[in-house]
């Protein structure tokens, strides 16, 4: 019998986490692999990959064959390619050269919501005395097809598949979350001693735990929230755990100092940054990269994606900003107004109907309802500058590149197609004409028209 490692002795021990990140996503029915999915923004890898970096002090990535994006996300950490994809025993294999002298944990790319104080847990349940193989397990409120585990006293004494369990093993609600964590070498003999002698023909790294106790070491469970271990196969299940982080992204949002009226509604990316005291209505949605100053409000069905808000503005409701757009401190965007790269100064105000499009637009600076920058024609992007303290009339059209001076005016309804000075006022709109009579001229003769017919 071999020797099981024991390293209660030794705390200070290295950790390695290897995390298997070959899946195609066959499930999914899609071309992306499986990691790469998005949860709140980001890839699915990326949480991981965080989690883990707070507790282990090596992380192997194991990718497929022409994976270089998922090799990307795995940056700077080291990454092994599975060539031949033979199952998660094997897969774990491709990584063994990294496993070092330490303890080595397996964890999974798809199952990517693990916290890193569930991790802490599972190390610690491993360096305890005498035990040689700690695992995850949870208890889900439907355990449905998850393999059981089976223990006598604290001890686990082997994984059953649920296709395999008798009537009375498939009513144990201790389910099995596949994570494995043991010595380097202990974990590097038992996966190599994994048979593939099953319907699939693969090496299935829930075997690891038959060997150990094949071996006389003690196997522990460490059970987790079923929130945490979620495997994410299916589209399906793609968007249970998209609720998962969600909530997860609210609830820290809120600790922070941040009024979300209707929590369920705001939808959140991982990266979004908002200070304490903004208040946020219902239904409004942020994309990635948006940093949100203190005591702004941010009312009902905003979309918000690249950019920043500065302390005191007020957005929305149906506001729209777009990559690049900078809010100045106490300005307003307001209903139906979009702003895509354009800076909007302090005390700025564009509060109806309106488009500024790569604009610099000054601090006290007052768009009318209805105005537009023609920013685009068709082949290069031109930037319009407004300047401070503006008063923009409605239904204005500044045709890019165009510059106002601070003070300047337009008449509503101008179309602008040259600089204006300060303190000048600018018209660019048709004569008016009026036709004495003319309309009631007109309407009979349409009324003739339509009896001709």
């Amino acid at each position: 019998m071999n020797t099981i490692t024991d390293s209660a002795s030794t705390p200070s021990r290295s950790a390695t986490a290897v995390i298997l990140a070959a899946g195609r996503g066959t499930r999914m029915r899609s071309e992306r692999p499986k990691v790469m999915h998005p949860l709140a923004g980001q890839p699915m890898l990326r949480y991981l990959l965080e989690n883990a970096r707070q507790v282990f002090d090596r992380i192997v990535v194991v990718i497929g064959p022409g994976m270089d994006d998922v090799a990307a996300i795995a940056a700077p950490h080291a990454v092994v390619v599975q060539s031949d994809r033979l199952g998660t025993a094997h897969a774990a294999l491709q990584a063994q050269a990294q496993f070092g002298t330490g303890d080595v944990a397996v964890l999974y790319g798809d199952n990517p919501l693990i916290t890193a104080e569930t991790m802490r847990e599972l190390l610690a349940c491993r360096r305890q005395p005498g035990v040689g193989l700690a695992l995850l397990a949870m208890r889900p409120a439907d355990p449905g097809r998850y393999g059981r585990v089976v223990t006598q006293g604290e001890n686990v004494q082997r994984i059953v598949e649920w296709a395999d369990a008798t009537p009375q093993e498939r009513r144990i609600d201790l389910c099995n979350a596949g994570v494995l964590c043991a010595d380097a070498g202990d974990f590097r003999r038992w996966l190599n001693a994994v048979r593939n002698d099953n319907a699939q023909g693969e090496y299935y790294l829930g075997d690891v735990v038959t060997q150990a106790v094949s071996e006389g070491a003690c196997v522990r469970a460490v059970v987790a929230a079923e929130d945490e271990l979620r495997g994410i196969n299916s589209r399906a299940e793609l968007a249970v755990a998209e609720a998962c982080v969600q909530a997860r992204l609210r609830h820290a949002a809120m600790d922070r100092g941040v009024t979300l009226i209707a929590p369920e509604t705001v939808f959140l990316c991982a990266d979004t940054d908002l200070a304490p005291d903004v208040v946020v209505h219902p239904h409004v949605v942020f994309g990635t990269g948006v940093k949100v100053e203190r005591d702004v409000e941010i009312h009902s069905f905003s979309h918000l994606a690249q950019c920043v808000v500065r302390t005191g503005a007020q957005i929305g409701p149906y506001a729209r900003l777009r990559p690049g757009s900078d809010v100045g401190a106490r300005a307003h965007v307001g209903n139906f107004v979009e702003l895509k790269a354009t800076t909007l100064g302090e005390g700025a105000k564009a509060n109806h109907l309106t488009y500024l499009g790569n604009a610099r637009v000054g601090a006290r600076t007052n768009i009318g309802a209805g105005t537009i920058t023609c920013n685009y024609d068709g082949v290069f992007k031109h930037v319009t500058v407004i300047g401070e303290g503006c008063f923009i009339g409605s239904d204005t059209i500044l045709v890019a590149p165009v510059t106002l001076g601070a003070g300047a005016m337009t008449a509503a309804g101008s179309v602008i197609t040259g600089d204006v000075a300060d303190n000048a006022m600018a018209f660019g709109r048709a004569r008016q004409e009026n036709r004495d009579g003319y309309a009631e001229e007109f309407r009979n003769r349409l009324k003739d028209a339509k009896e001709r017919g």
